[in-house]
């Protein structure tokens, strides 16, 4: 017989799970949040113009889809939206659940609305439901018999049909920043009836957070299948990364984000990506994102490259770099990979170039020297009469009003003879841009 007192059913009309024996809830269930003072990340939504806290407080929640990540904290908002406004709370998976279950969670809100009490249906995986059963939605909402919140991890345009997307708001959760799922953890370990009265160190949250991949529920998994290997007894306890490893039967690659091997493995990568050799390229960003490397650092130095090492031969690899980075801000790890993946095929196969580079840099060299060297009078402006009278732009002539919109005329300081910085090469976009020059200025160009 079991020793745990009866307890009334909570808000949802749900007992609470036993608290002996072996039938504990997971500690990711134990420490969810109940309420947005407890969250995580999201400021965006739950911050104090977000717009779900004005949504609770107005005590008027509309239908919404949360579009985001794993275990960025999408269930855990339906369920704090449910609990602040006391609407009664049911939930489906679209993975296994059909037509029917849909109907009969209808009926359930009706009932309850019989009663007095609105429902939110919280649909998880909304994307897997095929068209018929998302239409079977459409009038519910339409009458408010249910606020329905679906989640998803794929993006709603795509994968919603239009007619349920248009009665929906869509607010995107971002993945969760490493010191986001640190505080999680913390405050788990802190807060749990099970382990908040333990000396619990983390000594290798770069392990933690690299096998967890921004996924909270995963890193509390992690934490809590390690700590299960441990003596019932021992209070005192190292999460390091033997434990850890020999809990997950997962081993770190040997990478250190903050040492050299971070160091080697970047110049590697950016190397083999300036040798125009997209395989070895691939290989050390498989090595990066193993090692638990920040997706926006490799990024970050794709965009570098894109102008570094291609430049003017394939101008549209700036375009592409840049476009990579901002999906993978938008994405996140794990799907984020693919993003890079394309960025780092298409970089390392492109036309190469460094002569805009070059150029900048030999043209910082000179300048320095030559502040003091004055602009021509007929580069300057002449926005009033006496800069005219000066003589300010006298002489200036307009190429816009030449055949071929150009006109020989010299555009350095005084004093200095014209000098080429950019070599334009003779690969790619740059092999046509060194003709047109070599055809505009002569001899500077034919080098």
């Amino acid at each position: 017989m079991s020793d745990t007192p009866n307890m009334p059913p909570d808000l949802f009309g749900f007992s609470p799970a036993p608290e002996s024996g072996n039938y504990f809830q997971p500690l990711a269930e134990r420490v969810r949040p109940r309420s947005l003072d407890d969250m995580a990340g999201q400021e965006h939504l739950v911050g104090p113009s977000g717009p779900l806290r004005r949504f609770i407080s107005s005590g008027q929640l509309p239908s919404m889809i949360f579009w985001g990540p794993p275990g960025s904290g999408k269930t855990t908002l339906a369920e704090i939206c449910a609990a602040s406004l006391n609407y009664r709370f049911e939930q489906l998976s679209a993975i296994d659940s059909g037509v029917k279950d849909v109907r009969k969670a209808l009926d359930n809100a009706q009932k309850s609305r019989a009663s007095g009490l609105r429902t939110i249906l919280f649909i998880d995986e909304i994307h897997r439901f095929n068209k018929g059963q998302q239409d079977t939605l459409l009038h519910a909402i339409e009458q408010g018999l249910i606020v329905l919140i679906g989640a998803t991890t794929e993006n709603p345009s795509f994968e919603v049909n239009a007619a349920l997307l248009s009665r929906m708001q869509v607010y995107i959760l971002k993945p969760l920043q490493s010191e986001e799922i640190l505080a999680v953890i913390r405050r788990a370990l802190k807060e749990d009836r099970l382990f908040g009265e333990l000396q619990i160190e983390i000594a290798d949250p770069d392990f933690l957070l690299q096998f967890a991949g921004g996924d909270a529920r995963k890193a509390l998994n992690a934490v809590e299948t390690a700590l299960s290997l441990l003596p019932q007894d021992q209070t005192e306890i190292v999460l390091d990364r033997e434990l850890l490893e020999r809990a997950l039967q997962h081993r770190a690659p040997v990478y250190d984000k903050g040492g050299e091997n971070h160091y080697d493995v970047i110049s590697a990568f950016i190397k083999s990506m300036r040798g125009s050799d997209p395989d070895a390229a691939l290989f050390w960003l498989a090595r990066m994102i193993e090692g638990g490397e920040d997706p926006k650092f490799i990024a970050r130095r794709m965009v570098i490259f894109a102008s570094e090492d291609i430049g003017n031969a394939d101008p549209y690899a700036i375009t592409l770099a840049i476009s990579i980075f901002h999906a993978v801000e938008l994405i996140g790890m794990p799907e984020a990979r693919i993003n890079l993946a394309q960025g780092v095929t298409y970089l390392a196969s492109a036309a190469k170039s460094n002569a805009s580079y070059q150029a900048i840099n030999e043209a910082l060299r000179e300048s320095g020297p030559m502040q003091d060297l004055a602009v021509p009078l007929h580069l300057r402006n002449a926005p009033t009469k006496l800069m005219k009278q000066e003589g300010y732009g006298a002489g200036y002539q307009y190429p816009h009003s030449y055949p071929g919109h150009f006109v020989r005329q010299d555009y350095f300081p005084d004093g200095m003879d014209p000098k080429p910085y950019y070599r334009p090469g003779d690969e790619g976009r740059e092999k046509y841009l060194k003709e047109r020059l070599s055809g505009l200025w002569g001899e500077r160009y034919r080098l």
